[in-house]
């Protein structure tokens, strides 16, 4: 029994120690194996690969895959005129060279993040400080990222290689602070109000203007019709005076009873008018005493 314990025990105990020399390496990873705390070979090839068994070697991994770093602080940084802005940015970058990367660096992706975020900070700090708030959201922009990332990979790159690749360097956004953003959206408002009103303004007097001229050509066109029509009036009584007196002037008698029925016509226009006078001495009745004389011309008939 006890020799049968002790071959199920050894059983164990050697596949244990053969498992222990087995690792697989994941496609997306490094294998870095140590020895003694000491890098002996660093798998770049996914699959099956064996090592000693601890503690005389172990094994480490590291994530090849393309990394991004999003910038977390929110520390202002001043612009050429002494402006305060705030910038969001993100790094792309990926582990190239795990042995420069695990001696110079650390073992982890977090310590590379953490390294990379201060050195690109410092990067952006130092090339903000030599633009215009109008170059970093102009063209510009894009020689900005550029002089970052180029200083970037000559830190990371310097005399002892972090063995990183850093792809791209990008701003997301670039603001005032709080303070200045306030005062910025209110001058921007005081602004807008102020050319409003000047736009109102000189649309009220242009409106002015036009009524003015509006007035001032009905007054003249009503003038001028009323003038036409006095003088075309003044014409037509002229031509009827003459018409009449022409008339007149060959029959006075009858010219002289025409007047007297229009005389009639105009006083007794109404039922309610009423004159008082004597109808037989007045020479206003006289065409309806008696019958009209004779016109000269009838008589020479």
């Amino acid at each position: 029994m006890n020799r049968l314990g002790f071959i199920l025990s050894s059983i164990v105990f050697a596949l244990a120690v053969a498992s222990s020399t087995l690792f697989v390496v994941d496609q997306r990873q490094f294998g870095v194996v140590f020895a003694l705390g000491q890098i002996k070979d660093v798998i770049t090839e996914p699959g099956l690969n064996f090592k000693l068994p601890p503690p005389f070697q172990n094994v480490s991994y590291i994530d090849k895959r393309l990394l991004t770093l999003d910038s977390t602080d929110n520390e202002p940084v001043l612009t050429a005129e002494k402006q305060r802005v705030v910038i969001d940015w993100y790094v792309r970058w990926r582990i190239s060279e795990p042995t420069e990367y695990i001696r110079n660096v650390g073992t982890t992706e977090a310590a590379g993040a953490s390294q990379l975020n201060r050195v690109v900070r410092n990067a952006f700090q130092e090339e903000i400080n030599k633009r215009t708030v109008k170059e970093l959201l102009s063209v510009k922009r894009e020689a900005l990222m550029q002089d970052v990332k180029d200083e970037v990979l000559s830190q990371v790159r310097g005399a002892k290689p972090w063995g990183v690749d850093v792809i791209d360097v990008r701003i997301t956004r670039v603001d005032y602070v709080d303070a200045i953003t306030e005062s910025v959206y209110r001058r921007m408002e005081a602004e807008r109000k102020r050319v409003a009103n000047e736009l109102r303004s000189t649309g009220a007097a242009e409106g002015e203007k036009i009524r003015a001229d509006a007035d001032r050509q009905r007054e003249v066109t009503i003038a001028n019709a009323y003038r036409d029509a006095q003088k075309i009036k003044g014409e037509g009584d002229a031509e009827a005076a003459r018409l009449y007196s022409d008339a007149f002037g060959r029959d006075p008698q009858f010219a002289q009873f025409y007047r007297s029925l229009d005389a009639y016509k105009v006083s007794f226009s109404k039922k309610s008018d009423v004159m008082v006078m004597d109808p037989a001495s007045s020479e206003f009745f006289k065409a309806l005493r008696g019958a009209v004389p004779a016109s000269p011309a009838s008589v020479k008939k």
